[in-house]
């Protein structure tokens, strides 16, 4: 294929001015070769995956300096952690969450994900123990992450475990909070954490790719300036494609380095703090003049229609959330609507049926309670099994008021506190069980 030189300097534009990098390299491997009866086997076992990770690291740093391509995180997925907790007790859940987090710092990889577990009717001994130890294995470590799928739309949803999980962050600071997330119908070969785990069907091992993208997107709209609904369309389409493709050259020269399988290139958008690099500032330059508006909702539908439809014909390796994130705190844009007030937890919600993020790193404050955000958890995973899509919840409790943030710094940026509403749920929320599967159960049967 020839490339004309308008094509090589957009994409040395891209590069170096529009903030195009790849989010993540993310190595997806089986751990369940390390399942034993006791810690000590397990952790004898795991230690086998030093190899891997040192070749993981080294082959994400030679694809990245022979392209000139920023990968701004490398991160690791395994195999859900409540598997080894069904025979294993609680403190040895721990050890093996310390030791998993030692073998990141070593390697140099960012995140390790999967003290995560499967409870979307009910709990098995497994999933239970990783839920009652879930603050403390974060409390007590730097780079693991994990999740709770608390719901799906086979399986329904578990109010149970959304209220252990609520406890559970109640405990936690905000470094650990923001590597937890609660889910609803989580997918196998995610490259974003904290919902990424080595998921059942999953070869031995495997790299998907999270590419980012928002400041080429908004740059192309702002440069083009359609005149059509149609020719935004396109424009965004066309973007997307080429940023997709991106992600798809990354991931196979580094699976093809560490002779394993490349899986996924995951579509979504994913902001960061960084001025021009931001998911709400694509739907500024669309014509909304405030982030939060009337017309937001149907601006990011036309944003993501195109991004899928362009990701979609760049690659055949589709996967992982594919759709857009609007983290409140790691977008800067969003950061100052949130402020403003343009943008409140109903406004999320909304949004949340055409993306999967759902409340993303929004912050609450403890003095209002534990049944609120239960309450608005509830509500995010009914919406994502109602409409048979991806969605999650990370919500960061503090001890500040709403109306304030408090500064993460790095990727996590400012974490904004969100007024909830005044009205008592507990009546609601008191109900044990689950919530049945809805109706859309009946369309996969």
């Amino acid at each position: 294929m020839r490339y004309s030189a308008d094509e090589i300097i957009e994409v040395y534009r891209m590069l170096r001015e529009e903030e195009l990098d790849i989010r993540s390299v993310t190595l997806s491997i089986n751990t369940l070769f390390a399942l034993a009866g006791n810690l000590e086997s397990t952790i004898k076992r795991l230690e086998t995956l030093n190899q891997t990770l040192e070749k993981f690291s080294y082959a994400v740093d030679e694809v990245s300096g022979k392209y000139g391509i920023r990968v701004v995180t490398r991160r690791v997925a395994v195999s859900p952690i409540q598997f080894f907790l069904e025979s294993l007790s609680e403190e040895e859940g721990i050890e093996i969450a310390k030791f998993l987090d030692k073998l990141a710092e070593i390697h140099k990889i960012d995140y390790i994900s999967g003290y995560s577990a499967f409870a979307d009717r009910g709990f098995t001994k497994g999933a239970l123990k990783t839920l009652k130890t879930f603050a403390k294995a974060l409390n007590t470590t730097r780079r693991l992450t994990g999740m709770i799928n608390a719901a799906s739309t086979i399986a329904g949803m578990n109010m149970e475990a959304i209220k252990l999980y609520v406890n559970e962050i109640f405990n936690m600071p905000p470094t650990s909070s923001s590597r937890a997330s609660i889910m609803a119908n989580v997918p196998p070969d995610s490259p974003f954490v904290p919902s990424a785990h080595h998921g059942l069907g999953m070869p031995e091992a495997t790299i998907n790719i999270a590419v980012s993208g928002p400041g080429v997107i908004e740059s192309a709209i702002r440069r083009s300036k359609p005149k059509t609904l149609e020719e935004l369309h396109d424009v965004i389409k066309r973007a997307a494609f080429k940023v997709t493709r991106l992600g798809e050259l990354i991931g196979k020269r580094v699976a093809e380095k560490m002779g394993i399988n490349f899986t996924t290139v995951d579509l979504s958008l994913a902001p960061s703090p960084t001025v021009g690099d931001s998911v709400a500032g694509i739907i500024e330059a669309m014509g909304i003049e405030k982030m939060g508006g009337h017309g937001s909702l149907a601006a990011l539908a036309i944003l993501m229609d195109a991004v899928k439809k362009g990701g979609a014909m760049a690659t055949s390796a589709v996967g992982g959330l594919s759709s857009t994130f609007i983290p409140v705190s790691e977008d800067s844009v969003m950061i100052e609507r949130a402020l403003e007030g343009y943008i409140d937890f109903y406004t999320l919600i909304a949004l949340s049926a055409v993306c999967n993020s759902g409340i993303d790193m929004v912050g609450v404050s403890k003095s209002q309670g534990m049944d609120k955000v239960i309450g608005l958890i509830s509500d995010v995973l009914a919406l994502g099994i109602t409409l048979n899509k991806i969605l999650g919840a990370r919500i960061i409790p503090v001890d500040s008021p709403p109306g304030s943030y408090v500064d993460l710094g790095g990727l996590l940026g400012k974490v904004v506190v969100m007024k909830l509403k005044d009205v008592d749920v507990s009546g609601f929320i008191s109900h044990a069980g689950y919530m049945p599967s809805t109706i859309k159960r009946l369309e996969l049967g």
